[in-house]
């Protein structure tokens, strides 16, 4: 049986506290429970205040057998802020200099690079295991993705991938270096980036011409992101993953066919990545997001998976 873990961004205070609420206990060897496994959807680095720590643990389980990791964006873009771009002397597949992408990109990676930079060779190792986690994980009656659980892209990506799932590192480039021409991003054929994309950072969409809407801080934004879980969400008002306010900003037009996922699979699906808020609650019978805001002052949560078919809210645990 298994213990679904969300976003811990370095908080492994949180997540040493809510494993032992899970009934695990801390050995010599690392944290482990007697009948069941930890699995963990991504995002363990940035943000916090106790980066090494964070892996030290995730990385001490996997390594016992204690518990299963998969990707997140976040050791995505570590993976590409390490790695130099070929077709860029001097830069990196993830930005590191410029006035806009590489102060944006060093910002958001900060708490990471600040306890590691100074030490390359860990830096490297680090990075290294990052891109040794699957894209996805598949384990037998539940599936487990960083944000959307595609079946169209990941069909796409599958014969693309290592074995075990993990990105290839000749690979990365075009996972990593950016949309091309607005006809080509928002086509419904798939590319890599496109499938990674949606994977670890969720299924976005182009606003009809003409609409926009204001976000929290009052930028305009002709994109959304979508709940790609709701299957009855088939406009851009009703799909958006926005507060009420911005979402009467949009068009109750509706969306293409091709950002339509319909989750329909038997299998429940756990992923992280949406900074819920509140209470840890179902998305659906078989839908469950561990996002709950740790890194903004809100919750680690974490599901008690014991074999059920259908989800259940009672099953959530967090701390926080």
């Amino acid at each position: 049986m298994y213990d679904l873990i969300g976003d811990i961004h370095g908080h492994a205070a949180a997540l040493e506290a809510l494993l032992g609420k899970l009934g695990y206990q801390l050995t010599r060897d690392g944290w482990r429970h007697s009948e069941r496994v930890a699995v963990f959807v991504g995002d363990f680095i940035d943000r916090g205040p106790e980066q090494l720590r964070t892996l030290r643990i995730v990385r001490d389980m996997v390594g016992l057998g204690a518990a299963k990791a998969s990707m997140g964006n976040h050791e995505l873009n570590a993976w590409a802020w390490h790695t130099p771009d070929p077709a860029v002397p001097g830069e990196h597949l993830r930005r590191h200099v410029g006035r806009v992408h590489g102060l944006r990109n060093r910002h958001q990676h900060a708490s990471f690079l600040a306890e590691v930079e100074q030490n390359p060779t860990l830096h490297s190792e680090l990075v290294a295991w990052f891109s040794t986690l699957p894209l996805w994980l598949e384990l037998g009656e539940i599936q487990v993705v960083h944000a959307c659980w595609h079946p169209r892209l990941l069909a796409f990506l599958r014969p693309l991938l290592t074995q075990s799932l993990c990105l290839p590192a000749e690979l990365l480039a075009s996972a990593t270096r950016g949309w091309g021409p607005l006809s080509e991003q928002d086509s419904p054929d798939p590319n890599v980036f496109k499938a990674i994309e949606a994977l670890l950072k969720g299924l976005e969409a182009p606003l009809p011409e003409g609409h926009s809407f204001l976000d929290s801080d009052g930028h305009e934004r002709k994109r959304v992101r979508l709940r790609w879980w709701d299957s009855e969400a088939r406009t851009f008002r009703a799909a958006a993953l926005l507060a009420e306010p911005q979402r009467a900003q949009l068009p109750d037009s509706p969306l293409p066919s091709h950002l339509l996922v319909d989750y329909d699979d038997p299998r429940p699906v756990f992923f992280g990545h949406y900074w819920m808020t509140g209470e840890p609650r179902l998305l659906g019978e078989k839908v469950a997001c561990l996002d709950y805001s740790i890194a903004r002052g809100g919750k680690l949560a974490g599901y008690r998976w014991g074999g059920e078919a259908c989800l259940s809210a009672a099953k959530f645990v967090s701390v926080g």
